[in-house]
């Protein structure tokens, strides 16, 4: 893994440094400390990460700029900051956790262990979905997102407009930040369940989605109990 660190304060990052190579041992093949925003922004645009560990108030920066900026990539952000009263904007945004100042070694190895898929995070209080599209990043609204599908290392979002948009993340990395109101229907898509009109078994026990929109989406046959049990308990 390559790990960002992006903290003003010298003795915090040696601490989260230090932390984190405790927590990844071999599996962090780089992590890298970086002072201010910019410097962030540009490393982010430049290079491969795997996770970035962020503070909101560098040098009295305002961190959200480059936390729009991080949320539409490929890897997860967790937020470490002394600011609580921004967790909930932070979560909005798409982050994966928010450590608040000052933390200890177990409530760091916790986000930690969201990032290794081994606990759900309580809170998804997420709103948006930060997209690139012609070099700027666009917040796209969840409510408007109709399903999510599965496009490689990539996911494609349909919008109830029936507009798509690119995201960066997998569909494995969004299912962990999606609302409740979202389930996985199938290897390839995540679904907003008020979305579905019926679910249709065809012959060859082929189970379909059938949507408010007459789309009609695959569910995979692990998933159509669960599916019926959301629906209709």
């Amino acid at each position: 893994m390559n790990i960002l660190v992006i903290e003003d304060e010298l003795r915090i990052a040696k601490r989260i440094v230090r932390m984190t190579k405790e927590f990844f041992l071999n599996t962090a093949e780089q992590i890298t400390h970086l002072e201010s925003l910019d410097q962030g922004l540009e490393y982010v645009q430049n290079n491969t990460v795997d996770l970035v560990l962020l503070d909101l108030n560098l040098n009295g920066e305002n961190g959200f700029d480059l936390l729009k900026e991080a949320v539409s990539q490929s890897f997860h952000t967790i937020i470490i900051s002394a600011y609580k009263e921004q967790a909930l904007q932070a979560f909005e945004f798409g982050v994966l956790d928010f450590v608040p100042k000052p933390f200890n070694q177990e409530r760091l190895y916790k986000a930690f262990d969201r990032v290794l898929n081994k606990e759900d995070i309580a809170t998804k209080n997420i709103k948006f979905l930060a997209v690139k599209k012609r070099g700027e990043v666009r917040l796209i609204d969840i409510d408007n997102v109709v399903y999510i599908k599965g496009a490689g290392m990539y996911s494609e979002l349909v919008l109830n407009t029936s507009a798509t948009f690119l995201h960066d993340k997998s569909l494995e990395k969004l299912e962990q930040l999606l609302p409740e109101t979202f389930i996985r229907i199938h290897k390839s898509y995540l679904l907003k369940i008020s979305e579905i009109r019926a679910i249709k078994v065809s012959s060859g026990s082929k189970y379909m989605a059938e949507l408010k929109n007459n789309e009609l989406l695959p569910v995979g046959r692990t998933k159509y109990k669960s599916l019926k049990e959301r629906m209709f308990g």
